[in-house]
């Protein structure tokens, strides 16, 4: 009699340190670091000024860094703050997160990287017709993107470990094209550069403490993402190792290569050309080698945003397919597909509502301020789940605790609570339309345990 072979329920732990380290740094670097320089110039009006929101952005981002390791080394769960948010406070609190990722913050960000990615690439001439109309109101530059986001996820279909090589390779190739950009502007020296750049300043800067926090939320902006790596913590190898490293580590790999960018732009532009500059990095390029300079930077962006592209969607789907394992979601959402051994409906429905919100919103500003609130609100909630774990669980051993707790966890708390009255403050109608779509979660989680009851 032939034994029918039960289906796999369970994702294979494929993924070493360095791939882990390359998802934290490859989803963090994406366009913002050549970007945000112009608001953050705008905001503080000083070189000074600028390095210190870096340095705040990079240690409040670190700090919440560093208190993840701790929980994901202790508890290496599918999902990552889903599960850490379920095991702390309940049922709801981790389906409220699962729901408020699925709906908002995970379809809008891979739609946001998807269009930041056209919009780059529309820089180039061969790419001229993307602001042209397709088919009725649809622009050719969403029908890339929504075909990037389906090409994206069939990678990742295809093999966690396949994802993992292709990340780690865009992600050295993206540091590479950094220090590249960085070496053209310090060796541009002579009337091209100087470091008197250094001492200039911005005399329309909005200034003050408002100025200060509008600039940080650029940084935080730009730094954003490290958490992902934790929803990938169920398929890392030695994962009480490797995820502090590649948490910890990646942050700080990061904040390197901003300072650098940021050092090499100022270098070669005084402050009220970087507060006028739409590109910042492109234009300091420009102005030492002319155009192709400037395609170097939008070659850089490109290959940059795809590394963000890949680890964003590899780890996205992670947080369904959790839920539907531990009975919280459609069960479908945890299947694992038999030969490539990935959670591909899970992909797929995650690559549907982004491909849902290019058709229906296809602006870059607008998919991006209505993921921000989302995502901060949960940030502060899932670090606070150190304090209740130790509280609970004083005497187990940890492979790595948080250093400097309790303050350090606080300080990213705060951070987090600032972050979120200010964008409440600067986008009311995101921010409520964020907070009815978590609420609605609620009787949503009641309707499928009593599904659950009745199955």
């Amino acid at each position: 009699m032939q034994v029918k072979e039960q289906p796999q329920t369970e994702l294979p732990r494929v993924l070493n340190a360095s791939h882990a380290t390359s998802i934290v740094v490859g989803i963090i670097i994406g366009s913002g670091i050549f970007l945000v320089p112009r608001e953050m110039m705008a905001a503080v009006g000083s070189s000074g000024m600028v390095y210190a929101v870096w340095i705040v952005g990079g240690l409040l981002s670190l700090f919440g860094a560093m208190t993840y390791a701790e929980i994901a080394a202790l508890r290496p769960r599918y999902g990552g703050e889903y599960a850490f948010l379920r095991e702390a406070y309940g049922d709801l609190v981790g389906f409220l997160y699962m729901w408020t990722w699925i709906t908002i913050a995970k379809p809008a960000s891979i739609a946001t990287i998807a269009a930041g990615l056209a919009r780059v690439l529309a820089t180039f001439p061969v790419f001229y017709f993307f602001e042209h109309r397709a088919v009725g109101p649809l622009l050719w530059s969403q029908v890339f993107a929504i075909a990037m986001t389906w090409l994206i996820t069939g990678l990742n279909i295809l093999g966690t470990r396949k994802s993992g090589n292709v990340q780690l390779a865009l992600t050295w190739l993206k540091i590479l094209l950094i220090v590249v950009i960085a070496g053209f502007c310090f060796g541009a020296g002579g009337s091209h550069g100087s470091w008197h750049n250094f001492a200039t300043e911005f005399t329309g800067a909005r200034g003050g403490f408002s100025g200060f926090m509008i600039a940080l939320i650029a940084a935080l902006w730009a730094y954003d993402g490290w958490s992902d790596v934790t929803q990938m913590a169920g398929e890392v190898q030695k994962p009480q190792r490797s995820l502090p490293l590649a948490l910890v580590g990646g942050v700080a790999i990061v904040g390197a290569m901003y300072m650098l960018t940021n050092a090499a732009i100022q270098y070669v532009m005084p402050a009220a050309t970087i507060a006028s500059a739409d590109r910042p990095a492109a234009d300091a390029l420009r102005m030492i080698a002319g155009n192709w300079g400037a395609g170097l930077v939008s070659i850089g962006m490109a290959v940059s945003i795809c590394a963000t592209f890949v680890g964003s969607s590899l780890s996205g789907a992670r947080v369904p397919f959790a839920a539907a394992h531990d009975g919280l979601f459609f069960r479908q959402l945890a299947y694992v597909h038999p030969k490539f051994h990935t959670p591909s409906t899970s992909l797929i429905l995650q690559a549907v509502l982004s491909s849902l919100l290019l058709l229906v919103i296809g602006r870059f500003q607008a998919l991006f301020s209505l993921a921000i609130f989302a995502e901060w609100f949960f940030y502060a909630l899932t670090a606070s789940t150190v304090f209740v774990f130790r509280r609970r669980e004083p005497d187990i051993i940890r492979p790595y605790s948080v250093w400097g707790y309790p303050v350090l966890p606080l300080l990213f708390i705060a951070a987090a609570i600032v972050l979120l009255v200010f964008s409440f403050a600067d986008q009311p109608r995101n921010s409520i339309i964020g907070t009815l779509i978590i609420l609605c979660g609620i009787p949503l989680h009641f309707a499928f345990r009593r599904r659950s009851r009745v199955a």
